[in-house]
């Protein structure tokens, strides 16, 4: 079988594992510390806090933002259930923003009639959830333009875009935004096996990010309401939550982050040999290539099959042993997002996933395996039931 992704582990990897294995901190060790202050400085931000996933990063995010039952939270409609759901955790009502139909990406023309419409009903949303969909970047600019006008947080979901790159700012440097989120899952751009990560440059963001990442515990004298203890002494502050991640994966992800430049130069080259074996064929919509001002980590290489037969080329190459999948089904079309509340049809978002097909791209991918994969796609569109 060919998967759509996988990771990608080396023997530097299991060495750098095996010496935290070896070592006296498995945990609450200074492996994390690193792992932070290392992709801090890759992306340039000023502020990292590493978690055991990257949903509980979105969590901490809402929390250290102060979202609460009685706010609104705005989010891409196309993503993982996850980037709506760290809103629902705390009670917040979640409203989704139509996608463009090409991308996936946040439409950012329907985010403006949204936030004009909440402001005549006074409901304007206190954070907005901006999805770089397959690594490709949103427009930070415009919805930057929209956050100063209409006074929302801004938190980029950059679970698949480690590495991409928008008007010269990495992904994650936050400037545009207020706190960017990573992923480690395996398929993403490096791997911790699991866990994520939260950047900032607000330095009381990041206090009350890592308070709320481990169960709310103060332990540095400066900040506790009672400094005159001994050192055996620590303040609970918030409720928090054990969302620690250990020195073992973080020595995993020290040694992946070694290399993502690497893993970034093959994904990208992979992109470009899909866009060659497949750019012939006019019956596909394939991915925005980069520009000047946009480039993408190609976490996903996501193309347009004609509509209406999108499950049938599924189903075909899963049979064939090409693992293809689906990113995503509109997070309001899930049977909770249905039941608590009658949301509407988005146009956008309906298109894309309609005929959204994730095509395999990931380093170890073999050259042969993709041009193998690429004729057996040609060849079902050349059917004449396609």
């Amino acid at each position: 079988m060919i998967p759509y992704s996988t990771q990608t582990i080396e023997d530097d990897d299991i060495d750098a594992v095996n010496s935290v294995l070896r070592s006296p901190y498995l945990t609450c060790g200074p492996t994390v510390s690193d792992f932070e202050e290392q992709t801090a400085a890759y992306v340039n931000a000023s502020f990292a806090v590493a978690v055991n996933s990257c949903t509980s990063a979105l969590h901490i995010a809402m929390l250290a933002l102060g979202v609460k039952s009685s706010d609104r939270v705005f989010v891409s409609a196309i993503s993982f259930v996850a980037s709506a759901n760290c809103a629902r955790y705390l009670g917040a009502e979640v409203d989704f923003i139509d996608t463009d139909k090409y991308t996936g990406n946040l439409d950012v023309n329907h985010l403006e009639e949204m936030l004009i419409e909440a402001e005549k009903q006074n409901r304007l949303p206190k954070v907005v959830v901006a999805v770089h969909l397959s690594g490709r970047p949103v427009d930070l600019e415009k919805i930057y333009a929209l956050k100063i006008k209409y006074g929302f947080y801004l938190i980029e979901d950059a679970a698949h875009a480690l590495g991409a790159v928008y008007k010269g700012h990495k992904i994650g440097d936050c400037f545009y935004s207020d706190i960017t989120v990573f992923s480690f899952h395996p398929v993403k751009i490096i791997t911790t096996a699991e866990g994520g990560m939260c950047l900032t440059n607000n330095e009381d963001l990041y206090r009350k990010m890592r308070l709320f990442s481990n169960h709310g515990i103060e332990r540095d004298s400066i900040y506790m309401t009672d400094q005159s203890r001994p050192n055996y002494y620590y303040e609970m502050q918030y409720l928090g939550f054990n969302y620690r991640m250990s020195d073992v994966h973080a020595a995993l992800g020290i040694s992946q982050l070694s290399k993502v430049d690497d893993f970034l130069a093959r994904r990208r080259e992979f992109a470009k040999d899909w866009e060659e074996l497949l750019s012939a064929d006019k019956n596909l919509t394939l991915p925005v290539a980069d520009t000047e001002n946009s480039i993408s980590s190609w976490h996903l290489y996501q193309v347009g099959i004609p509509f209406g037969k999108r499950d049938y080329v599924y189903n075909t190459l899963r049979h064939r042993g090409i693992c293809v999948q689906v990113h995503y089904l509109p997070i309001y079309k899930h049977p909770y997002y249905q039941s608590i509340k009658n949301y509407p049809t988005f146009s956008g978002a309906e298109y894309f996933f309609e005929r959204t097909l994730s095509l395999p791209l990931y380093p170890k991918l073999k050259r042969l395996d993709l041009q193998m994969c690429a004729a057996t796609l040609l060849g079902l569109i050349d059917e004449k039931k396609i």
